[in-house]
């Protein structure tokens, strides 16, 4: 019998408010892995420092803490989307969080160099595991629309924060335990994800055994991104003709051709093309490209102007991102409404024009002495774009695309974000760098300002370029979606 409540009332049923709760703990849990995730990109960048001193980096050589990370990650997502669609989302998750808590233990233990790299490079695996898979869980558990917007909009607060958490963290635990203890911090993170995967995830499926892995097609994947990322990331410091970044860049291109002829031939490819004729996915794709080449690496030079221009030590630098922390928090979370409400068009448009006017105005305040309060408003519109941008590009990758289907998608426009990572930071350090030979000391000091200052509105600039592209996005319904 049908019972008629006020609109004051609660008038869910038992079982409506298990699977509610049920769905909200699984919910946090996806978003507390994504931060694991997410903060891992970053968490090293201020130790950087004292493990190059404790492991014998050079000067050259340091950078790799963190590429090694970029290239492994970047290189496996396509597969490790495709991996949960067929092997298992839970499963692929719980192997990625394992991953991840046994390199951290090695990383932290590490007292030579060959040794913590590879660590990095195996987090840099389970990184692509578990990536797609919590964006795959996400979208097949809540329906497209309201209920998926707001979900996401919480798992890309928790994602968009991490990057800035990572820094805070990092420089609070390298203050406090020394550098070791950003590896070690994963350890039980990454743990307690994992044990609360199984009671809080159903099961995966039985394997459809209609469709094929499509091993040639991931592995030449792989190959050919995992090349191209490393002859990105390490062409500044190696040098662009080098013999290793030349030989890297061309197996990888001739890798990427081979990849596409294999696909035509594959009878279930890694990629289907009716997936590339989705509009809003392959926008998305290309404003996650653009988004980690300009919003993603604004990070790394604020770090770097804190500490060697500004003189900041590592916790002084984390405390220093606590205010845009906040505001890349709120502007995630709320995305997902503004989305609903407004369309995607519109949200994006809205959030890339502040993030821009925000980079302007941080450039324009990176003066060799200025004070951190007159880096405040720009930081602030900068980080509500960047928050804003990271859900709504991820609510547009799962827009019209089968359940069966979410994990490839998320592979792929997750994979656009890391290479625009490797893109955008290759390009913005040869510019913010181009002033600094030969100089020392105070001189070295001001060109490095100076140099950052001229990255930023190089971002400035990508993020309009960003703004372009996201006015291709598809209206529906009115010019909401």
């Amino acid at each position: 019998m049908r019972v008629n409540c006020a609109p004051s009332q609660d008038c869910a049923s038992p079982q409506d408010k298990v699977a509610w709760n049920r769905s909200a703990a699984m919910l946090g849990l996806l978003s507390f892995a994504m931060l694991i995730v997410s903060l891992d990109q970053y968490i090293v960048v201020v130790a950087l420092p004292d493990i190059g001193r404790d492991l014998g980096y050079s000067a050259q050589t340091l950078q790799s803490v963190i590429s090694a990370y970029a290239v492994a990650s970047s290189g496996f997502l396509l597969l490790g989307g495709r991996a949960a669609d067929l092997l298992g989302r839970r499963r692929m998750l719980v192997t990625g969080l394992a991953l991840y808590a046994v390199a951290s233990l090695a990383g932290g233990l590490a007292t030579r160099l060959e040794v913590q790299l590879a660590a990095r490079a195996v987090q840099g695996l389970g990184g692509a595991l578990v990536f797609p898979s919590t964006l795959a869980l996400i979208n097949t558990a809540f329906a497209e629309g309201r209920a998926r917007n707001r979900a996401l909009g919480i798992w890309g607060g928790a994602g968009a924060a991490g990057l800035v958490i990572g820094v805070l963290l990092g420089g609070v635990l390298t203050r406090a335990f020394g550098w070791e203890a950003v590896f070690f911090v994963n350890v039980p993170l990454a743990g307690a994800a994992l044990i609360l995967a199984f009671p809080l995830i159903d099961a995966d499926h039985a394997r459809d055994t209609d469709r094929r892995f499509d091993l040639p097609g991931a592995l030449t994947a792989t190959a050919a991104i995992t090349l191209l990322v490393f002859a990105l990331v390490q062409g500044p410091d190696a040098g662009w003709s080098s013999p290793r970044i030349l030989i890297a860049t061309t197996i990888g291109l001739l890798l990427l051709g081979l990849f596409g002829v294999v696909e035509h031939r594959s009878r279930d490819p890694l990629v289907p093309l009716r997936l590339l004729a989705n509009r809003l996915l392959t926008t998305a794709l290309a404003i996650a490209f653009m988004f980690m080449a300009t919003f993603g690496s604004l990070l790394y030079f604020l770090s770097i102007y804190f500490q060697d221009v500004r003189g900041y030590d590592a916790l002084e630098t984390g405390v220093a991102f606590l205010l845009p922390t906040a505001a890349v928090v709120a502007g995630s979370t709320f995305a997902g409404r503004v989305v609903t409400r407004f369309g995607l068009r519109f949200t994006l448009a809205m959030a890339l024009t502040i993030g821009a006017g925000g980079a302007v105005a941080v450039g324009l305040a990176m003066s060799p002495d200025a004070s951190y309060a007159s880096l405040i408003p720009g930081l602030i519109a900068v980080s509500i774009g960047d928050g804003v941008v990271f859900t709504s590009m991820f609510i547009a990758a799962a827009t019209g695309v089968t359940n069966r289907e979410q994990g490839i998608a998320s592979g792929i426009v997750s994979t656009g974000s890391g290479i625009g990572a490797a893109v955008g930071l290759a390009i913005l350090v040869l510019v913010a760098n181009s002033g600094n030979k030969g100089l020392v000391g105070e001189g070295l000091r001001i060109a490095t300002a100076e140099g950052i200052s001229t990255a930023v509105f190089v971002v400035a600039g990508g993020i309009l370029m960003t703004l372009v592209i996201a006015l291709n996005v598809p209206a529906a319904d009115g010019g909401k979606l």
